[in-house]
C-alpha cells in the first residue's frame, strides 16, 4: 500500500512481549516493568490476524520483537504460524540472543529467515553495566548458535554512545573480516530511557568512519542503513543515523505493540487501536494508520527528545 507521501508501506514491526530478561538502561527501568492482565495484550489469534490484515494491504515483512521475544510463551509457534502465511516473503526477529542457545534451531525450523541480536559491547564488565544483569557470554554464546543453526544473515544491532564503546568500533568492524555478520551501528535515541543521558552520549555514525577509515562504501542500502565493507571482507557494516541523517523519506514500516497499538511513526505519540477487532476492522485500521503515517517526524536530537510515549521495549526495539 502506498501512504499519502508515494512511501510503499511493506514492513511490519511486531512487539510479541514488553517484558525482558534484562534491563538496558536505554531501554527500560531498572526494576523492570509490571506484568500486564493477559486480557490487555495481544493474544496469538489477534496477532496472526493482525499479520494476515497487514499483508493483504501489501505488507511483505515482518519482524518480530520485544522487550525480548524468546521469553514470549509459544514464540516458536507463533512464528511458524506468522511464517506460514501466504504473503510474508521475510519474517525476521530481534533478540538480545542470551536465550538463542535453547531456540535457534527451533526458530529456523519455524520458518525465522535471519535473527538481528542486539550487543553493545565487547566487554564483560561493560555489557553488565550497559544491561544491568547481563553476561555477555550469553550473548555470545548466542550468535554462535544462530551460525549453527543455520542463519545466513546474522546482523549485529550496536547502539553507538560516546564515552561508553566508541573506543571498540574497530572491534566491532573486525568481526566482519572472517564471518558473513553484519555489524550495524545505531546513533543513540533520546527516546525512553535514553531521554535521560548526558548529551556527551550522543555521538553520530561518522565516528565509524573516521575509527576505521578502511572502510569502503557498498554500492546498495540495507533498509535505512548505509552499507560499507572492509576489502576482502566476508561481513558488512551498515550505519543507521536516526539523529544525524533523517531518513523519513524512505520509511517503509509501521509498528504493532504488544497491547495492540499500531504506531505510523516511531517518534510520534500518536496510536491507534487494533485489539478486540474483526480482521477486516483490522484491515481497515491498519489501511487508517498507513494513511496517517506523518511525511517527517519532528525534530530530534539530545536536547528534542523523541514523543513516542513510551519505553523501546514497549514500542518493540
Amino acid at each position: 500500500m502506498i501512504d499519502k507521501y508515494g512511501r510503499q508501506i511493506d514492513y511490519m514491526r511486531i512487539s510479541v512481549t514488553e517484558l525482558c530478561n534484562l534491563r538496558c538502561r536505554y531501554c527500560m527501568p531498572e526494576e523492570g516493568i509490571v506484568k500486564r492482565d493477559h486480557e490487555e495484550m495481544m493474544t496469538a489469534e489477534e496477532t496472526i490476524d493482525a499479520v494476515k490484515a497487514a499483508v493483504s494491504l501489501g505488507v511483505k515483512k515482518i519482524r518480530v520483537t520485544g522487550g525480548e521475544p524468546l521469553v514470549k510463551r509459544g514464540i516458536v509457534e507463533l512464528c511458524e504460524n506468522i511464517a506460514a502465511i501466504d504473503g510474508v516473503e521475510e519474517l525476521c526477529m530481534t533478540t538480545n540472543g542470551t536465550l538463542l542457545p535453547g531456540y535457534a534451531r527451533e526458530l529456523r525450523a519455524a520458518g525465522v529467515d535471519r535473527v538481528n541480536i542486539s550487543l553493545d559491547t565487547l566487554k564483560a564488565d561493560r555489557y553488565r553495566e550497559i544491561t544491568r544483569i547481563g553476561e555477555l557470554s550469553e550473548a555470545l554464546s548466542g550468535i554462535e548458535a544462530a551460525f549453527e543453526a543455520g542463519f545466513e544473515k546474522v546482523k549485529i544491532n550496536t547502539v553507538l554512545m560516546g564515552g561508553f564503546n566508541d573506543d571498540e568500533i574497530e572491534d566491532f568492524v573486525r568481526l566482519t573480516i572472517d564471518r558473513p555478520l553484519e555489524v550495524r551501528f545505531i546513533e543513540l535515541m533520546p527516546i525512553g530511557g535514553g531521554i535521560e543521558f548526558e548529551k556527551a552520549r550522543f555521538i553520530s555514525c561518522v565516528r565509524v568512519l573516521e575509527s576505521v577509515p578502511g572502510l569502503e562504501p557498498l554500492d546498495m542500502t540495507d533498509g535505512v542503513a548505509a552499507m560499507y565493507a572492509l576489502p576482502g571482507a566476508k561481513g558488512r557494516v551498515g550505519l543507521i543515523r536516526p539523529i544525524s541523517c533523517d531518513f523519513c523519506e524512505g520509511c517503509n514500516k509501521i509498528r504493532l505493540t504488544a497491547d495492540g497499538m499500531l504506531k505510523p511513526c516511531l517518534h510520534s505519540g500518536a496510536e491507534i487501536s487494533i485489539k478486540g477487532r474483526s480482521r477486516e476492522e483490522m484491515t481497515e485500521v491498519i489501511r487508517e494508520a498507513i494513511l496517517s503515517k506523518p511525511q517527517m517526524r519532528e525534530t530530534l536530537d539530545a536536547e528534542n527528545p523523541s514523543h513516542a510515549g513510551r519505553n523501546m521495549n514497549s514500542i518493540g526495539g
